[in-house]
């Protein structure tokens, strides 16, 4: 039986990318893409190594960041988008994180999603 010799990893070197903040009350998720939107790199509260509710807090995201923003300098890159989603406490600290690791920040742009008439309200109730 002939072994398959294990591929190679492509090594990707970037110039751009963006960086995704979904920042939540009880977590914040930080992702790496590229300009086309492949996902490279993410680290959240959990993964920088907190539970239950410190994973909500800015300290948490600031570490996360930090996470992503040494892979990112892996990479190569050296100038970032950046894309803020969601009303959590940690959407600041990150964008902080990544400014001082020495990354460029082109864009900010605020993604939270904003109900233009909201849900159909309940049936009113019968007495």
């Amino acid at each position: 039986m002939a072994r398959r010799s294990a591929q190679k990893k492509k090594k990707i070197s970037l110039e751009k990318a963006v960086v995704h903040i979904q920042s939540t009350f009880n977590n914040t998720i930080i992702t790496l893409t590229d300009p086309a939107g492949n996902t490279l790199f993410w680290a959240s509260g959990g993964t920088a190594g907190f539970s239950g509710t410190k994973k909500g807090t800015p300290y948490a995201s600031q570490l996360a960041a930090d996470k992503v923003a040494k892979e990112a300098l892996k990479y190569g890159v050296k100038r970032l988008d950046v894309y803020v989603k969601g009303p959590g406490a940690g959407r600041e600290s990150a964008i902080r994180t990544l400014q001082a690791a020495g990354l460029a920040i082109e864009n900010i742009k605020d993604k939270t999603p904003i109900p233009h008439n909201g849900c159909r309200p309940k049936k009113r109730k019968r007495m």
